[in-house]
């Protein structure tokens, strides 16, 4: 874990310079603040234009931070909304953010620098780099051989999805003390569950035995080589791993509970020590910065990364859609990396378009704002007309014309479907079983074994649905019904981006 004092020499020095809240080229600005809208829109009902006000409001998400990116560089980042509700100052570019998960791509980024200058091999086991621990041998794999590839990519078999936040106060875990389990660490000792590289699991364990690793061969700690690696070299002087940002920090963003009223109190924000993993501060000029270098080495036009290491980290791992740090998406002109950051009352967004060059950050300060991030990244998509993203409309079928209790009943995932094909599926919806229900109306709904919640379903074609309240990074979740020769419906597949699901009727 970085030391506090190290981690706050990277905001103190420049908090309290002022810096423009809005950098724009004119020629490549867009107009989206009064362009949000959901991703799917039912049938019947007209495609909103909300502004981005009133959805910050409607959700109580105080404040904003927006980048935006065309062609590899940033032609706008700014701030909307306040940083406390309560003093109301404002937002702007420099304002700092916890990111949440974001983090696991710096920390990916720096692993990657250390891997081009032959410090790090992707493909070691990662065994032979740890000192003070080890990964737990176990019986179920005594053979296991875990490399950094597996942990960048979420395909290494380790249990610790996330982290909780830690509250003003609360003693911090030592990286040890994490990995092992050990209070005042709260989460359970970082283990395998799965054979390693046999599935996508998303792992913050995992991530926190790449920062060991990283620690183990350069033991000034992980902010430290992030800033010599990352920060230093694309000018992200504000940001930084630190495990508790201290409450003399200027320009922060506090966070704000579901009604919008402030949280954490008194220093108004929480710690978050698993630092690889979800401890990094940041900024929209800062992040954007970041996507603008990982679009450069993989389109050639700089140097942070070698271009082929920049184009393995843009490379599915087989069998999930992670390459090495970010998620990816879509062929062509549709192709993004991307990853979201969510802790209690911060939620982050980046996303890079890899053909093009445009990207976005998006960086919000309340419990909400995740839902507001997906209203935001859907007005810029249609204000900068990319090739992505496009609504969702749902349309109506006559209630006689499709039987809904032809599909209700239970379904069991086929057993024989290979893992490659569910890809994220395997991890974000990971189900044996669903039932699918609905009433004479045709109303459609899907529902999970061992949950309470029941989903509705809405029409696309006749036999394809999607699922509007069922969140997925970047994409929909949509469920296609299929009809045999003999007029039953034996099987559903569940769709999300390029993954699939085969489930069989019961």
């Amino acid at each position: 874990m970085a030391p506090v004092a190290a981690a706050t020499a990277a905001d103190t020095t420049s908090a309290s310079v002022s810096k423009p809240a809005t950098t724009t080229a004119a020629p490549a600005a867009i107009a989206w603040e009064h362009r949000l809208r959901p991703t799917v829109i039912k049938a019947g009902d007209a495609q909103p234009a909300w502004s981005l006000s009133e959805r910050m409001a409607h959700y109580r998400v105080p404040g904003v931070a927006v980048a935006i990116l065309r062609d590899g560089k940033v032609v706008s980042s700014r701030g909307y909304g306040v940083r406390d509700s309560v003093s109301r100052e404002p937002i702007d570019a420099q304002t700092l953010f916890s990111t949440g998960s974001v983090s696991k791509v710096v920390t990916a980024a720096t692993t990657l620098r250390l891997s081009a200058a032959g410090k790090l091999d992707l493909d070691r086991n990662v065994n032979d780099y740890l000192k003070q621990w080890q990964v737990p041998a176990d019986p179920k794999w005594p053979d296991a051989r875990i490399t950094l590839r597996m942990l960048m990519s979420h395909t290494g078999g380790f249990n610790v999805h996330g982290f909780p936040d830690l509250q003003p106060g609360e003693p911090l875990p030592s990286l040890l003390q994490t990995l092992n389990g050990q209070p005042p660490s709260k989460t359970e000792a970082v283990r395998l569950i799965h054979a390693p590289g046999a599935q996508q699991d998303y792992s913050g364990g995992g991530v926190t035995i790449e920062q060991a690793v990283i620690e183990a061969v350069d033991a000034h700690g992980l902010d430290a080589v992030a800033r010599r690696e990352v920060f230093e070299p694309l000018h992200m002087r504000r940001s930084g791993f630190i495990a508790e940002l201290p409450a003399t920090t200027a320009n922060v963003a506090r966070a704000h509970d579901e009604k919008g009223q402030p949280t954490a109190l008194p220093r108004g924000w929480e710690s978050f020590p698993e630092l690889g993993a979800s401890g990094l501060w940041t900024n929209a000029d800062d992040l954007a910065a970041f996507v603008a270098a990982l679009l450069g080495s993989y389109r050639g036009s700089n140097d942070f990364l070698p271009r082929a290491l920049a184009t393995a980290m843009m490379t599915e791992v087989a069998p999930g859609n992670f390459g090495l740090g970010p998620r990816l998406n879509g062929v062509g002109r549709g192709r993004v990396f991307h990853h979201g950051g969510a802790n209690d009352h911060y939620y982050a967004w980046i996303e890079g378009h890899l053909d093009s060059g445009d990207g976005l950050v998006v960086l919000t300060n309340g419990a909400e704002g995740d839902r507001l991030i997906t209203e935001i990244r859907n007005a810029v998509t249609d204000a900068a007309h990319w090739p992505l993203n496009e609504p969702v409309h749902s349309v109506t079928l006559a209630a006689d014309a499709v039987a809904s209790a032809d599909y209700r009943g239970n379904y069991r995932l086929d057993p024989r479907q290979p893992m490659d094909l569910r890809g994220v599926l395997a991890d974000m919806f990971d189900v044996e079983s669903l039932a699918i229900g609905g009433d004479d109306a045709g109303a459609i709904t899907l529902q999970a074994a061992g949950s309470k919640r029941v989903h509705p379903l809405l029409p696309l074609t006749p036999n394809r649905y999607v699922a509007p309240e069922i969140s997925v990074p970047a994409t929909t979740l949509q469920v296609e019904f299929h009809r045999g020769a003999d007029g039953r419906v034996h099987a559903l597949t569940v769709l999300c981006g390029e993954s699939r699901a085969h489930y069989l009727r019961e």
